[in-house]
């Protein structure tokens, strides 16, 4: 039996024991534009019995839910029992909000100075993942997915704003990384080898 699969059973029987146990585990998948967060959280989910997980996708925010940052997120924390995989999440406010202007200044502070408080009063298990991707393979995989006759829906006008803005983001996601809590840093510019990590780590957090 070779290690994956190994490791895919080991995931299944720790996946219901949280089911069992009423435990609430929030699985939070950040990186720049095609860092392989969505085929991550494909491959963390391929074999897990469909009642004890859901995804949470990547959403255009309300103008409301902009306002109330993460009291909207509450509103989308795992159930009881619940394994939610989060393609991007409430840590855009840290990241690409402010670099794109999408948020103001004060909006970014206020959230730095408050979500590490927020996090450790909602009774959920969090395995945090930072896919890290070099500049020369964030471009050649935004070329090819702009290129790409079945994946081009993913390219968003966007995407070239946020690979301009590459040293920005760095600024910003070595902050995020530095002043909060529990990220594991995952090189995936090898993505195969990336999600192979990926599935350990996470079988390794929910064993505790």
């Amino acid at each position: 039996m070779s290690q994956e699969l190994q490791n895919y059973i080991r995931l299944n029987e720790l996946a219901e024991r949280v089911h069992a146990s009423g435990q609430r585990v929030a699985v939070v998948l950040e990186g720049r534009d095609g860092a392989g967060k969505s085929g991550t959280i494909r491959k963390l989910t391929k074999y897990l019995p469909p009642y004890t997980y859901r995804v949470q996708p990547s959403f255009k925010p309300s103008k409301s839910f902009m306002r109330n940052w993460l009291r909207g997120w509450d509103k989308k924390m795992p159930n009881k029992g619940e394994i939610v995989f989060y393609d991007r999440s409430w840590y855009s406010r840290a990241l690409l909000q402010p670099v794109m202007g999408w948020c103001t200044h004060l909006q970014c502070e206020g959230f730095m100075a408050n979500v590490n408080e927020w996090e450790a009063n909602k009774n959920v298990t969090f395995i945090k993942l930072w896919l890290s991707i070099s500049e020369v393979e964030q471009e050649q995989r935004l070329n090819n997915r702009e290129s790409d006759p079945l994946r081009y829906w993913k390219f968003s006008s966007n995407d070239p704003i946020a690979l301009s803005k590459f040293d920005m983001i760095t600024i910003y996601k070595e902050r995020m990384l530095t002043e909060t809590n529990g990220w594991n840093i995952l090189d995936y510019n090898d993505k195969y080898s990336g999600r192979e990590k990926a599935l350990q780590i996470l079988a390794n957090a929910l064993e505790i």
